[in-house]
């Protein structure tokens, strides 16, 4: 029985988070964010914040501690990359640094976010 309600709720989160990836289009700064959004999507929503599109490696978190250049530190500008996260920091308010981000509790979010866990921030 556990197995079946298992499955059971596998198969609604697949069909949820279809529909969900099909009917999200965000565009930032004219540039189109990708069709088939991943369940983990920080990353993907950061290749459409970046010049040109990395590719679909950069859907992953972690990937974008490779991208461009090092930024040496947090600074407004730079892409800060967590194990699990990435986003891009845009301000620091009150010695707190606000960084934008997609699948920030399932949407874009722009607040002030921690800087500890940070494994790398890059320049584009």
């Amino acid at each position: 029985m556990k197995r079946i309600l298992m499955a059971a709720t596998a198969v609604l989160c697949l069909v949820g988070s279809g529909a969900e990836a099909r009917s999200y289009h965000h565009h930032a700064g004219g540039r189109h964010a990708y069709a088939g959004r991943p369940s983990a999507w920080c990353g993907w929503y950061m290749r459409g914040q970046v010049g040109g599109d990395p590719g679909p490696t950069y859907n992953l978190a972690r990937s974008w501690a490779h991208y461009g250049s090092n930024a040496g530190g947090p600074t407004v500008g730079a892409i800060v990359v967590w194990p699990h996260h990435v986003g891009k920091i845009v301000g620091r308010e009150n010695g707190q640094w606000i960084v934008e981000s997609g699948n920030d509790g399932h949407a874009v979010r722009t607040r002030p976010r921690s800087m500890a866990g940070a494994i790398a921030f890059r320049f584009g």
